[in-house]
């Protein structure tokens, strides 16, 4: 039975999504239309049990869903406003000083 998560769990959720390149590029290539983990594993480069890992991590968190489609499954964002969620975040303004990155950049592992 699925349920809804709390508006800070789902934030998490996207968080740890986004965390990972490959993840942001899944999302995106979702976001255009659904697709084949084969085909996903080719058009990104990475291998499929890799592939099949980051397709893992995005079911749990509840962002992608697996469709069960004749002998194979297909691919798709859970709900079709995180398509949109996902083109205002690719289009927001991120104020980034180039020459340099946070200060405790080495310490917490951040930027």
């Amino acid at each position: 039975m699925l349920t809804l998560a709390p508006e800070v769990e789902v934030l998490a959720r996207f968080g740890r999504a986004l965390a990972d390149p490959i993840r942001c590029r899944i999302l995106l290539t979702l976001r255009q239309e659904p697709a084949y983990p084969a085909d996903l594993a080719d058009a990104l480069g990475v291998s499929r049990t890799r592939l099949s890992n980051h397709l893992a991590c995005l079911r749990d968190c509840g962002l992608v869903v697996a469709v069960p489609d004749g002998r194979r499954t297909r691919y798709e964002l859970a709900d079709v406003r995180l398509g949109h969620a996902l083109d205002e975040l690719r289009t927001a303004v991120v104020a980034v000083e180039t020459d340099r990155t946070c200060r405790d950049a080495d310490e917490k592992g951040c930027c």
